[in-house]
């Protein structure tokens, strides 16, 4: 596909480039890189793949308040019928996405796949709302979580000081950062200790709800499916909360690049991924209506934890610590992926280049993990965290939407393109549908916060004029940025990725 190259947003191009010894042109020459190119190295294994999917769609939901399908359903059987039916779109939307990383074999997710189809300017606005907006607040939303319940047996006895919780959260965000400019093999192996322990808690669940139902504790499944009956509205918004439930399993495309072998890992990683996920999540719905009643658990605050304290008495005190590693889990594995999308943005001009630059030593994109510190603190102490997420829920299915459109549209556009792994077109047809059905729904149960997500996503297209199209900026500013990019370089030890390694 051929595109006008970007245009560098931010610089005239004047950046230190790394030496053949792998040091920065200006640096002690003490400081060396790790033998071989300066690149994002092939560290993500299958089953390392298979952690970041399943640690970033499970996070506190399915052990706090899994509520929302069934307060919209009004049944116990519709309830997970919907759960059930949720893993199957959200299935084949992952299989869209499998054959989107292997076709184009760039880092980026989403970002990339509409820049591949659609050109620059809907890509930008991706990123950009991502960047300002939806990465800050969604990651301070799950933190706040993590610092929670990481704090809950402390306070068992009383209420946690919303001082105290921030906190915590603002050390638990820190840490993640630290990780993940670290070293992308331990930020990856942590990763994969953390959905150990989410399916550990699932299964300390799972287990002995089977046992109930070996018992004969059948009794809240009888007129599984009678009850309130399922409003014009409700079944719609009990699909909506499902399907966010099952998000997260395109965060392996993010990072296509450092996958090992992708044309087989990714279909494989994406598949097993999702199997045990939507095993998972209705195999716990059924465990808590083995000891929880409906009415019960639309009553219950932590649903886990009442599940826990009816069957395991004491041991419920666990529940929070597992909430907590898989609220962290989330978190380290939402940091990973999305950090790729601004690396990868920043390459093609859409961010500041240095954003695209690598550790010298470390190999880890470095400045497009630590860009999202200071916007998330900002907003965990100042922003309104629920309102942004709900201004903007229906950006995530509307882009969503586009990028399987954007498939169909491939294979018309450009059908020699290899494609070693292919869906069947039914499966891209429907699942670009849903997303449309979700955006048209999130248009018609809240037009206010809709629409002023939706305003705030066009912001998106002056900015691209600003910044990208715009090339005749001052010469001042260019030399301005210029020095405060080499600045960040000296700083940060970081140099751009070589130039043979790129796709």
């Amino acid at each position: 596909m051929f595109r006008k190259a970007a245009v560098p947003a931010v610089s005239n191009g004047s950046y230190l480039q790394g030496q053949a010894n792998g040091k920065l042109s200006s640096m002690d020459s003490g400081q060396r890189a790790q033998e071989g190119k300066v690149v994002l190295k092939k560290k993500v294994t299958l089953l390392r793949g298979i952690s970041i999917i399943i640690g970033t769609i499970i996070g506190a939901g399915i052990f706090i308040s899994p509520k929302g399908i069934l307060k919209n359903t009004g049944s116990v059987g519709m309830s997970l019928t919907v759960w059930t039916v949720c893993g199957i779109l959200s299935l084949f939307g992952a299989l869209c996405y499998a054959e989107l990383g292997t076709c184009i074999k760039k880092s980026g997710g989403h970002y990339t796949y509409i820049l591949e189809a659609f050109g620059p300017l809907p890509a930008f606005v991706r990123v950009w709302v991502e960047l300002l907006i939806i990465r800050p607040a969604a990651t301070a939303v799950i933190s706040l979580a993590f610092g929670r319940y990481i704090l809950e047996p402390f306070f068992m006895q009383c209420e946690i000081p919303e001082v105290a919780i921030k906190l915590i959260t603002a050390v638990g965000i820190t840490l993640v950062m630290v990780l993940n400019s670290t070293s992308v093999s331990w930020s990856a192996r942590i990763q994969m200790f953390l959905t150990f322990c989410k399916l550990v808690a699932i299964l300390i669940i799972v287990v002995p709800g089977v046992i109930q139902l070996i018992k004969g504790e059948t009794q809240h499944f009888k007129n599984a499916f009678a009850g309130n009956d399922a409003s014009v509205m409700g079944l719609p918004l009990a699909f909506y909360s499902g399907m966010y439930a099952y998000s997260g399993w395109f965060y392996l495309n993010f990072v296509t690049e450092e996958v090992e072998n992708p044309e087989k890992n990714i279909p494989l990683a994406i598949c097993i991924s999702m199997i045990i996920v939507t095993v998972g999540y209705v195999l716990t719905n059924v465990a808590y209506f083995t000891t929880i009643s409906a009415g019960e658990l639309l009553l219950s605050k932590a649903v886990a934890v009442t599940f826990a304290e009816r069957l395991m008495g004491s041991f419920s005190l666990a529940v929070p610590v597992f909430v907590a590693l898989s609220c962290f889990g989330s978190m380290n594995g939402g940091i990973f992926a999305v950090s790729r999308m601004f690396f990868v943005a920043s390459r093609e001009g859409h961010l500041p280049e240095i954003l695209s630059m690598i550790h010298v030593r470390k190999h880890t994109p470095l400045p497009a993990v630590i860009v999202l510190h200071p916007l998330t603190m900002i907003m965990l102490f100042n922003g309104d965290l629920y309102s942004l997420l709900n201004f903007l829920s229906f950006a995530r299915w509307l882009f969503i939407g586009l990028v399987v459109a954007g498939l169909i549209y491939l294979r018309y556009k450009r059908p020699d393109m290899p494609r070693p792994f292919k869906v069947p077109l039914f499966i891209p047809a429907l699942f670009s549908f849903t997303c449309l059905f979700m955006v048209a729904l999130s248009l018609y149960s809240d037009p206010v916060n809709t629409g002023i997500g939706f305003a705030i996503t066009l912001t998106g297209i002056p900015a691209y004029y600003l910044f990208i199209v715009w090339d005749n900026k001052p010469k001042w500013f260019k030399k301005l940025l210029g020095r405060v990019t080499i600045t960040l370089q000296i700083l940060l030890e970081v140099i751009p990725a070589e130039e043979d390694q790129k796709p």
